[in-house]
């Protein structure tokens, strides 16, 4: 199936958002896209959500200071 563009948009919002993680040393491994999909149950989604998944107590807590610290800038 060809992404819509919802799930384009998703999928390069994800990416983005890894990327950025992962220069700050964070890495959430369940991170993945998740479609709504038409009331008719056509194939093109309404909309995508990036899911973040779970993740540990320390990785939670090494996110929390990496956003801490931007605001704080």
């Amino acid at each position: 199936m060809t992404p819509t563009p919802k799930v384009e948009e998703a999928i390069a919002a994800r990416d983005s958002l890894a990327a950025a993680l992962c220069r700050a040393g964070i890495q959430l491994p369940a991170m993945d896209i998740r479609t709504a999909w038409a009331d008719d149950h056509k194939d093109e989604a309404r909309y995508a959500l990036v899911s973040l998944g779970v993740c540990s107590a320390p990785v939670a807590l090494m996110l929390a200071d990496v956003i801490r610290r931007g605001t704080a800038g």
